[in-house]
């Protein structure tokens, strides 16, 4: 099956934007392989589960900072240009984050 570009969206990052994003996410991957090492090594539940809670605010400051720069840029711009539409997407996303 042939990859259609025109069927799904992109979005041209700054060298700086997609850094930073790429950044955190090798944190968050470290994280896991940490949390995986633990287990392995048969770590106390409690402990593990600390790690994770951790991985799961890293990952929700990820998606806060994405959303934060998704707003600023394509929002925005799709607003100003008269795609309402972006509007309700983007109200799609929230109700999606916020489960």
């Amino acid at each position: 099956m042939k990859e259609c570009p025109q069927c799904y969206k992109t979005k041209q990052r700054t060298d700086e934007e997609y850094k930073a994003l790429v950044n955190r996410l090798n944190r968050i991957e470290g994280q896991i392989r940490g949390i995986k090492g633990m287990l392995e090594k048969n770590a106390y539940c409690p402990d593990i589960l600390i790690q994770v809670a951790a991985a799961n605010a890293a990952l929700n400051s990820f998606n806060k900072e994405l959303l934060a720069n998704h707003i600023k840029t394509c929002v925005a711009q799709d607003i100003r240009d008269g795609k309402n539409e972006t509007i309700d997407e983007l109200v799609t996303v929230l109700q999606k984050l916020m489960k």
